[in-house]
């Protein structure tokens, strides 16, 4: 399918927020295309039941895995499918449970990928200590960040043993590890090899990579902890949510945050606080991620901004922070966006991430969603472009 424009986007946007605008002059009784019976985001009105949330989140996972991405070949021109930056995104929300089209046959996604599956943009190749894909920034279809593709795939349940196919050889995921391990340097962008190492590694490993020096997982959380969020990619918000699952494993076994931990979670938490304080009454976060309070009539950034914030919140908020009324706002906001924009033509990093930090939300919350059952057929492909 050839990939939606950001005017078509923004278009398509507009003409929902129309439709919002026009449901606001029916009557009492009558159903619109986002309103309906679908619980509201505002600060004044009420909030869902927990029943009714987990009802909704529920909704939202099933029928956005139901946008069957199709693989783009690596000799295509663009717009003739998905490539693997879209599709590496979808793997990180659903895992082997989103399905791919494939010449109309229904493929689970991480088969596709790790039995060799031919993809535009998915380039793995034999490395001096096991396995790494090859970076193509700034093109949005083979991975922009060094170790995005491990880093996402660690978050999905990607196991260490799970073998990897490339040309006639068979690697396992824990080749591209041990790699990542290798090529870490100071003045890295570190925020993907954080999540994969400290994913996949004892918190207390240690290593010698190829600069010669002795390596350790707080040493990469102290690269990340030191740098300006404001200048990081989307926002900072996954320079964040990076910092954020390493503590999750950290806090895990008990131990009290000091030294680069500690200066993490600092961080951390006042990213928190300014994501509250930038928050828009309808409970969309801002389109300025954590500079400062602002909103945008663009759907497609609002549902990216929101989604990439919630999704970092969800690993970083504690149990009881995530019953606050501020962030059930957010996760109500994102459900209805979801929703209303079913049928449209969606960015797939924005829409990912939203779903991603919606099915975090639901497993933190409420356990893990009930199993998807498998399409007969597909049902949309998401015609999308690339993302950040």
């Amino acid at each position: 399918m050839k990939s939606a424009s950001r005017r078509d986007v923004c278009l398509a946007g507009m003409l929902v927020l129309v439709a919002l605008m026009a449901a606001g002059c029916e009557q009492s009784g009558k159903s619109s295309a986002l309103a309906g019976s679908r619980p509201a985001a505002d600060a004044g009105q009420s909030l869902p039941s927990d029943s009714q949330l987990k009802a909704e989140l529920d909704k939202v996972i099933a029928f956005t895995r139901a946008r069957h991405l199709a693989p783009q070949l690596p000799s295509a021109e663009a717009g003739t499918g998905n490539n693997a930056w879209q599709i590496v995104h979808g793997a990180l929300c659903y895992g082997n449970e989103l399905e791919l089209n494939v010449n109309g046959k229904l493929v689970p996604v991480i088969d596709y990928l790790f039995d060799g599956g031919p993809l535009k943009g998915w380039n793995l190749q034999p490395a001096a200590k096991g396995l790494e894909s090859v970076m193509d920034p700034g093109t949005k279809v083979g991975e922009g960040h060094k170790d995005q593709w491990i880093g996402y795939l660690s978050q999905c349940g990607v196991k260490l043993d799970h073998p990897v196919k490339v040309g006639s050889r068979t690697f396992t995921v824990r080749d591209m590890v041990t790699q990542a391990q290798w090529s870490v340097h100071d003045g890295m962008e570190a925020t993907w090899t954080l999540m994969a190492l400290s994913t996949y590694l004892p918190l207390d490993s240690t290593w010698k990579a190829k600069d010669g020096s002795q390596w350790t997982i707080e040493r990469l959380v102290a690269i990340e902890a030191a740098q300006n969020i404001n200048e990081s990619a989307c926002g900072g918000s996954h320079r964040l949510y990076g910092m954020a699952t390493a503590l999750r494993h950290y806090r895990a076994g008990g131990k009290p945050l000091t030294g680069a931990w500690l200066t993490a979670q600092e961080k951390i938490d006042q990213c928190i606080a300014l994501a509250q304080q930038n928050q828009q009454p309808d409970g969309s976060f801002s389109t300025n991620y954590f500079q400062r309070s602002s909103t945008s009539p663009d759907i497609a950034l609002r549902l990216n901004t929101t989604g990439h914030t919630l999704e970092f919140l969800a690993m970083a908020l504690d149990d009881q922070q995530l019953t606050e009324p501020w962030v059930v706002r957010a996760v109500v906001y994102l459900c209805n966006l979801l929703e209303g924009t079913q049928e449209l033509p969606l960015e797939c990093a924005g829409l990912y991430h939203a779903t991603h930090g919606l099915r975090l939300y639901r497993e933190r919350r409420f356990g893990p969603p009930p199993a998807i059952a498998a399409q007969a057929k597909p049902v949309s492909v998401a015609k999308a472009k690339p993302g950040k």
